[in-house]
């Protein structure tokens, strides 16, 4: 569905993405492991449209897409679920899910009936601001106002940051039931345990550069992701 060639990004006379080249199946769960600083969030940053790559190419299919806006790759059908949730605080959950389907003209109804079925806490909070929601209440309306532009690739940067692991397990937890319902998932995680567990197919990147790949087994089983993330 999506790939990545060669692709490297600069912040200032830092060279943050060193030529990676990946790719991301149809209907998989897709991990991108590493340490603070590796390059994550700005791998998915440049996907999504918001930062421009020095060099090197971004495809969805056949369809070369590095330099289109990001409203234009999300008529497309990537969504970046951003690292710190973002919700809008004076909006209530039902207007941030409306939010999420700007880019849609008809009717709204039926998906906002399936977020609350991935979702029923939010449909108990719907007349609720989102500022006073609790961050894991946060996390899901995040996802949920994602989901509104129905997309074919979710992307989502760090989705269990700062939540407790009870409320990890069942964001993970969602995050299968959303690829099972048929959208494929690109995902950025520090809890790397979680998210090999999670995926299909996973990478470690270091320092802005590709390290290993295998699948989500693989990973989890080797010994030096082990040392170096699972410890």
């Amino acid at each position: 569905m999506l790939r990545i060639e060669d692709l490297r990004v600069n912040y200032g006379g830092i060279e943050a993405v060193k030529g990676i080249t990946l790719d991301v199946p149809e209907k998989e769960i897709v991990t991108i492991i590493g340490a603070n600083g590796a390059g994550k969030s700005t791998t998915l940053r440049t996907i999504a449209g918001v930062v421009k790559p020095a060099s090197g190419k971004v495809f969805l299919g056949d369809e070369d897409i590095t330099a289109l806006a990001p409203d234009r790759i999300v008529t497309k059908g990537i969504t970046l679920v951003p690292e710190g949730r973002r919700v809008f605080p004076d909006l209530t959950v039902l207007e941030n899910l409306k939010v999420g389907a700007y880019i849609r003209k008809d009717k709204l109804d039926a998906d906002i009936k399936w977020i609350y079925e991935l979702f029923p806490r939010l449909e108990e909070r719907s007349w609720q601001q989102a500022g006073t929601l609790s961050g894991g209440e946060q996390q899901m309306l995040s996802v949920g106002r994602a989901l509104m532009s129905r997309p074919k690739l979710l992307m989502m940067d760090e989705p269990s940051l700062g939540l407790a692991p009870i409320i990890v397990k069942g964001i993970f937890d969602i995050i299968k039931e959303i690829n099972r319902q048929g959208v494929t998932i690109l995902l950025i995680e520090q809890n790397a345990n979680m998210a090999l567990q999670t995926a299909d197919t996973a990478y470690v990147l270091k320092t802005g550069q590709l390290s290993m790949k295998g699948t989500g087994q693989e990973l989890l089983n080797n010994e030096e992701v082990k040392k170096a993330y699972l410890t």
